[in-house]
């Protein structure tokens, strides 16, 4: 049982294990960034924030234990010159990890650790995720207001669907009604194209010479007519 006995062994001796906790953090120092495996970044926070703070304070006492622990002259000047302008009112919490995936050959999941609000930190403007808490009240109230905020959502898409069942009708009605004003709109051109051709008819017959009354004995009867064809046939015969 390992009781009493916090921390990860990662597999080596204590005396590997610190080394490797030394030789970590002074790279991380160096160059803001390093990959390494998750178990080793999340390992490596503590001893990293216990550097950092003691770069905070600044004294002779903080700069012996800092030296104690890093291993280059780069890392110190950094720790005690940069970083305590730039943490300056952060109480904690001054590195960040990132699962990358994993390593071929074993598997192991790889991370990439980095020192938070850095000049090239693409994430130092993101928004700051809320705090999160395992059981208590905490989660209770939380799944209460998840729940208030759904019935929200769902309350204010209610009317847009409403909205959306009401014009419905209105469309189908329009593209009823098309059709229909369609049809009367072309039969009011045809009987706009035939209008002035009765008219032009009524002109015309108003325009010619009224019959003489030979002429209008000769249309109104035919029979009449052949029998004069016949008597004039017969004369000429006769001559």
């Amino acid at each position: 049982m390992r009781h009493l006995k916090s921390g990860r062994a990662l597999g080596v001796k204590p005396a590997h294990r610190r080394a490797m906790m030394r030789n970590l953090v002074t790279s991380l120092l160096e160059h803001e960034q390093i990959t390494t495996t998750v178990a080793r970044a999340k390992e490596m926070r503590a001893p990293l924030d216990n550097m950092i703070t003691l770069g905070k304070k600044g004294d002779l006492a903080a700069r012996r234990r800092a030296l104690s622990f890093v291993k280059t002259k780069q890392a110190m000047r950094r720790l005690f010159d940069e970083l305590p302008e730039r943490y300056a009112e952060r109480p904690g919490g001054y590195s960040r990890i990132l699962r990358v995936g994993v390593r071929k050959g074993d598997g192991a999941q790889m991370a990439l650790i980095q020192l938070v609000d850095a000049p090239n930190d693409a994430l130092a403007h993101a928004e700051k995720p809320t705090a999160r808490r395992r059981g208590g009240k905490g989660g209770k109230v939380r799944e209460e207001v998840a729940e208030k905020v759904k019935g929200k959502d769902k309350a204010a898409a209610a009317p847009k669907t409403a909205k959306a069942e009401a014009a419905e009708p209105e469309d189908e009605k329009t593209a009823a009604k098309a059709p229909q004003t369609a049809q009367a709109e072309a039969g009011e051109a045809e009987a706009t194209e035939e209008k002035p051709a009765e008219s032009k008819q009524a002109e015309s017959q108003s325009k010619k010479p009224p019959k003489t009354p030979a002429e209008q004995t000769e249309a109104s009867s035919p029979e009449e007519t052949k029998r004069k064809k016949a008597a004039k046939d017969k004369e000429a015969d006769k001559d």
